[in-house]
């Protein structure tokens, strides 16, 4: 799956920034440069990924 940033604006004014495709901590990496650009966050809603643990490959030797 590739990783996307979705910022979803509502008919209100407020936004909803989504990121897909992230697994862990990665989620609020992506998306901490669109937090402090916008200013004030009203809450979090952290998906099941998140709580998925990030798997990274390390081949030793060879």
């Amino acid at each position: 799956m590739a990783k996307t940033i979705e910022v979803i604006v509502n008919p209100d004014g407020s936004l909803k920034i989504d990121a897909v495709g992230f697994q862990g901590a990665d989620c609020e990496k992506a998306t901490r440069f669109l937090e402090q650009a916008l200013g004030r966050v009203a809450g979090k809603q952290k998906k099941p990924d998140y709580y998925r643990t990030v798997q990274r490959q390390q081949r030793v030797g060879g």
